[in-house]
């Protein structure tokens, strides 16, 4: 599980602390503030040469349309001179509120330096996630290669002091000088320059998962130490950057007669990262072997140390190929599901501008493990997490297609079949490959495409239509299935047909639940606070029309390490769900949220941590739905109110408090005050900090579908029935450990 934090408006004191953007320009609009050159005006005509009698004076001007003549002319009054230009006055001294804020403040990123000093702008942020993007970014290279044909090999090798090499049997980066810039090579030109790269046409690529151009320059800025090699032409040529600057041009290693495509080596910097930063085997393996199966016919082969993967399954070395595509992926994620009918998969290639899709969905009884469904898309072998227009596509294509062939089947009830009814008992996996996609971020998340959706549904319906026409006892049994999901739907709908107040009273959770007035879900927020203090300041401090306070009774039941007995017994898990207005497991709809948003308000400390972890582990087990559709959030109170005279700033930790001592206020004392709570804490700066929507900062929990595996096998180490488990991680983990709060 990640958090995904949101930006704090400008206009509160948390922002007074924030460092200021940097302007980023380039050395072409440097023109912008210089003086315009002169005009020039066009050539005067040459008259006739003559010899007057007497030198004319050199300050004269020459009279237009004037013939000239031998005999001497009278002598004309010369002409007052010019007065000379008067040199530019100085521009003024900065005025004294002005003081310190000149040009010499304005700064000029040239290069890579805009990734080093704003690397959150490229990859997302400095955290794990963000650690091993640089990794994917070199591998989207290499299956782009694969993709367009020219690769059927990719390696990955992981070493023990912290490097990673991507190599792949494609064409290689050319190496050749550069038309726009001669004097470098175009491997420098891609290395060490933001948007450049062979993807922004059709000519090299005519579907890519790059797109900005920034990738490969992005991995070398962000990174300690790069080493690429590419063999072109029965030729090895080698280059060297640190920290984003070349070592040195392009060198020519030698002959390579058996050798061809680029390699890449490199170590993520620790000065952008943290010392402590490393990349995990377990997923970079995981991330290799979700590219496999994306593309049919290529190999992917990994091989690091024993020692990077003691204790897991992953192996030390193997291949990865995947013949069966999608489907073959689809049987390993289900492989002891009851299923309703067989595996519906197919590919299909289209030619022009819009390439191809290819799609494995599996339709469940029972769901998949703790979840009823899930829906994993791809775009040119890119994740997109957060799906997009494919997935759209792929809803529709579904949906009408099963509602079609249930009405030509006299099924009465098939108009009623939604696309919620088809997608929430379904696992599904979904690959487009299509020219100029549209992403929503430089991370990818999120397809955009609008001709992706119609590609994707078009290809699908044909598909999806053939199928159960050659399969009219799956059909049915299918279409049975679907009409019996969309009736449990409507009757849960008719049931929850009530007004909001009387549906609370029926809760019976008067001197818990502080409900919010108005009826709607949209809008509407639900506190999880800790005790009853911080609650009776969150009821004084909220917003009645909108937000809710459900306090709880210390630490909830670790969900995770007790029984079904157990936890239907609990009667602090029976409140939550009763107030949610949801049911756990299988059975939960998100239509049956009665708010918008679910955030878990605890002290920031160690219990406040533990309790939002156990909260957190409830919802992961048995609330998945929440988490995925992005609605559960994690409140940041502040830990620390700074003050002097009439200035007042909260800071979350001790590392923004020593930013805010040194930068916020001028020289003098400066009262620290430490919230040991949020009891403690005055309604007013409750509100102010932690719950008024203009001034708050919210963290989203967010689960990623690469994630999951990882995600699965923390929540059962430090939350399971196993105490070896934590054990041995307390042990692997204690070195690290710099300040404990006892």
């Amino acid at each position: 599980m990640a958090l995904r934090h949101g930006l704090r408006p400008p206009s509160t004191p948390w922002a007074d602390a924030r460092a200021d953007y940097d302007v980023m320009a380039d050395d072409s609009q440097d023109d912008l503030f210089s003086a315009p050159p002169a005009p020039k005006g066009p050539a005067t005509p040459s008259a006739p040469r003559v010899t007057p009698p007497e030198p004319a004076p050199k300050s004269g001007p020459a009279a237009e349309g004037s013939t000239p003549t031998p005999e001497p002319a009278p002598a004309a009054p010369k002409p007052a001179p010019k007065p000379a230009p008067k040199p530019a006055s100085p521009p003024p001294a900065a005025s004294a509120e002005n003081k310190g804020y000149d040009a010499s403040s304005i700064e000029v990123l040239e290069g890579l330096e805009p990734v080093r000093k704003r690397p959150g702008m490229y990859i997302g942020g400095t955290d794990e996630r963000a650690l091993h993007h640089l990794f994917a970014e070199i591998l989207d290279n290499s299956m782009d290669e694969a993709v367009a044909g020219h690769a059927d090999r990719i390696e990955v090798i992981m070493d023990e002091d912290g490097f990673v090499s991507v190599s792949d049997n494609g064409r290689g980066i050319p190496v050749d000088p550069h038309p726009k810039f001669p004097d470098k090579s175009a491997l420098e030109v891609v290395m060490t320059t933001l948007h450049a790269g062979g993807k922004f046409s059709d000519k090299a690529y005519q579907t890519a998962g790059g797109l900005h151009g920034v990738g490969i320059s992005v991995v070398n800025a962000l990174s300690e130490l790069v080493e690429v090699e590419v063999a072109r032409d029965k030729t090895l040529w080698r280059q060297t950057y640190v920290r984003g600057l070349p070592q040195g041009p392009v060198e020519k290693v030698g002959a390579a007669p058996n050798r061809r495509g680029t390699t890449v080596r490199f170590k993520p910097d620790a000065e952008i990262f943290g010392p402590r930063a490393v990349l995990k085997a377990p997923r970079i393996f995981n991330m290799a072997r979700a590219k496999a199966f994306l593309r049919r016919g290529v190999q992917i082969r990994w091989k690091c140390p024993e020692t990077l993967v003691e204790g897991t399954e992953i192996p030390a070395e193997t291949t990865l190929a995947f013949p069966g595509g999608l489907a073959d992926r689809l049987t390993e994620l289900t492989p002891n599901s009851s299923l309703v009918t067989e595996q519906f998969s197919g590919r299909v290639e289209r030619d022009g501008r819009m390439g191809a899709v290819e799609w494995a969905v599996a339709f469940s009884e029972n769901g998949f493990g703790p979840d009823d469904s899930f829906c994993q898309s791809y775009c040119n072998t890119v994740p997109t997490p957060m799906g997009g227009t494919h997935e759209q596509g792929l809803r529709a294509a579904l949906s009408k297609g099963l509602r079609a062939y249930g009405e030509l089947a006299n099924v009465k009830k098939a108009a009623q079949i939604t696309a919620d009814d088809v997608m929430g008992g379904a696992g599904i996996l979904v690959s487009v490959f299509i020219k100029d996609p549209e992403f929503q971020g430089q991370t990818k998340d999120r397809l955009s495409t609008a001709e992706a959706g119609r590609l994707v549904e078009q290809a699908i319906r044909d598909q999806f239509d053939h199928w159960l026409a050659g399969r009219p006892k799956d059909a049915a049994r299918l279409v049975e299935w679907a009409v019996e999901r969309a009736e449990d739907r409507l009757k849960r709908k008719r049931e929850k047909e009530v007004k909001r107040q009387s549906a609370t009273r029926k809760l019976r959770l008067p001197g818990k639940l502080a409900d919010c007035s108005q009826n709607s879900a949209e809008g509407a927020e639900l506190f999880l606070v800790e005790g009853d203090s911080a609650g009776g300041s969150a009821k004084q401090a909220r917003d009645r029309k909108t937000q809710a306070i459900l306090p709880l009774r210390g630490k909830i039941l670790n969900v995770a390490s007790a029984t079904a007995d157990k936890i239907a017994a609990n009667q602090e898990i029976s409140d939550l769900l009763l107030a949610l207005g949801v049911q756990p497991g299988k059975k939960f709809d998100l239509e049956d949220l009665r708010y918008e948003r679910v955030i878990i308000m605890c002290d920031a400390d160690v219990d406040g941590a533990h309790i939002a972890a156990l909260l957190a582990t409830f919802f992961y087990k048995f609330l998945p739905g929440l988490i995925e559709s992005g609605r559960l959030f994690m409140a940041q109170p502040p830990l620390y109110r700074l003050t002097q005279g009439g200035k007042t700033l909260y800071a979350q930790d001790d590392a923004e408090k020593d930013h805010l001592l040194e930068t916020a206020f001028k020289k003098g004392k400066v009262e620290v005050g430490r919230f040991k709570g949020l009891g403690e804490m005055t309604p007013p700066q409750l509100k102010s900090t932690t719950m008024l929507r203009e001034s708050r900062s919210l963290a989203r929990v967010v689960v990623t579908p690469e994630m999951r595996e990882s995600a699965d096998a923390l929540v059962e180490t430090l939350m399971g029935k196993k105490p070896e488990l934590r054990f041995q991680f307390i042990q692997d983990h204690a070195p690290f450990v710099e300040d404990v709060d006892v």
